[in-house]
């Protein structure tokens, strides 16, 4: 199945260009071909040029959220999982990985998805609607990710309960992933142990 084209007008997308990953509303010329929102879209410049491929959400003034530069990429589990690895790993070299944002959104090339890690507890967050199609399978990803460090997630909560899911199109959510679990965990930071009510 061939994917929409999303065309930028001349001169528009300098932040897209800059390194940026997100398509305003208004700096689109033309949409070709079928889609439904939170479907994956190629995108390029006026001219043609190939300038990647990303989420499309044509209710919200972000448009397309950039997955990858290179519109060859397959968006698939083995895309999810090189993503989720690159991150863990990251947090492994920067912080202290008990309690942490182990996906922070755009800054992990995860757009709208933030995860939290509170000690063997997950708290998830998706705030657009291509990558909340995902979320659950990344989510598994993650899981086994840390497994393999020898770290057991014995439980995921989703507080996406935030207002800028309205401008997505979507609803408002709060509460377990899989089966519940007791909320209240207990974690370390500097020293200092916690008790943190998910």
């Amino acid at each position: 199945m061939s994917l929409a084209v999303v065309t930028l007008k001349k001169g528009e997308g300098r932040l897209l260009k800059a390194g940026g990953m997100w398509v305003f509303d208004n700096e689109i010329a033309s949409i070709m071909g079928s889609f439904l929102n939170g479907d994956i879209v190629l995108v390029r410049d006026f001219d043609g040029y190939p300038l990647g491929k990303g989420f499309i959400n044509t209710n919200s003034k972000i448009t397309v959220r950039l997955l990858t530069r290179d519109e060859n990429r397959k968006i698939d589990s083995k895309f999810w999982e090189d993503r989720v690895r690159d991150a863990w790993e990251y947090r492994k070299k920067v912080t202290e990985t008990g309690c942490c944002r182990l996906i922070f959104g755009e800054a992990d090339f995860f757009p709208g998805l933030v995860v939290d890690k509170f000690s063997d507890v997950l708290v998830v967050q998706s705030l657009a609607l291509g990558i909340d199609r995902w979320k659950e399978e990344i989510l598994e990803l993650l899981k086994k990710v840390l497994k393999e460090d020898g770290i057991e997630i014995r439980g995921v909560y989703e507080r996406s309960d935030v207002k800028v899911r309205r401008q997505e199109g979507m609803e408002l959510y709060k509460g377990f992933i899989g089966p519940e679990f007791p909320t209240l965990v207990e974690i370390t930071e500097n020293g200092v142990k916690y008790q943190v009510d998910v």
